[in-house]
């Protein structure tokens, strides 16, 4: 069996021992590196190509954002896991917009952060419940266009394209996927996101827990 090869990128030893200790007791993954600042974390990822990298969001050098943006642009094939104490929403935007594959809080259990490598591993997005709740709370109370009634007014086509969007499928991918031409996707993009007045990646995300695409399968 093929192991999940994970990095972590934690600046604290003490909860890197306890990540490698939680990771290493699975017996479908592996910790093959480490790193304790933002920039060490991308010269190793360059190094190792991980399947998974779980990063810390608050880091020395580099943080965990901006970590996560350059180590996209240079090996967008390895998936970050983003680990912080923080639930507020701004920072799920922006880890989401830096192409972060999964959310969760060092508070959670161990348990929820294995759940989370093997989500992010399968293709998918994870974000960890406790955020989850707050984000949907928050948006619904802003916004009455994204409650699970509008859901309807998609065309199932228009729906499959927003699902996969959220799961992190670029334009490209889902044109492949669906044996469509790129303009195609976007067509159908653009009439979703114009059917439930919304404007951005971010809130097709949001669409998507209001509708639970983003729970593993």
């Amino acid at each position: 069996m093929n192991k999940l090869r994970i990095m972590l990128a934690e600046d604290h030893a003490t909860v890197r021992e306890g990540l490698k200790m939680i990771i290493g007791a699975q017996a479908d993954m592996e910790v093959v590196g480490e790193a304790a600042d933002g920039r060490a974390a991308i010269e190793r990822a360059k190094e190792l190509l991980p399947d998974i990298i779980v990063m810390d969001v608050s880091m020395p050098e580099l943080n965990g954002l901006k970590a996560t943006v350059k180590l996209k642009q240079c090996c967008p094939q390895v998936k970050v896991l983003a680990l912080t104490r923080h639930t507020d929403d701004g920072y799920l935007q922006q880890l989401l917009r830096a192409g972060a594959s999964g959310y969760v809080l060092k508070q959670s259990a161990a348990a929820e952060l294995i759940h989370a490598i093997r989500a992010v591993a399968s293709g998918g997005k994870y974000l960890d419940p406790a955020v989850v709740g707050k984000v949907m709370g928050n948006y619904v109370g802003r916004s009455t266009a994204l409650r699970g009634d509008t859901r309807g007014d998609l065309s199932d086509r228009e729906a499959e394209v927003l699902r996969l969007i959220a799961w992190g499928h670029s334009n490209k991918e889902l044109a492949a996927r669906l044996e469509v031409s790129v303009k195609t996707v976007e067509a159908h993009k653009a009439n979703a996101m114009k059917k439930l007045g919304i404007s951005s990646r971010i809130d097709i995300v949001r669409y998507a827990l209001l509708q639970g695409w983003l729970q593993d399968t």
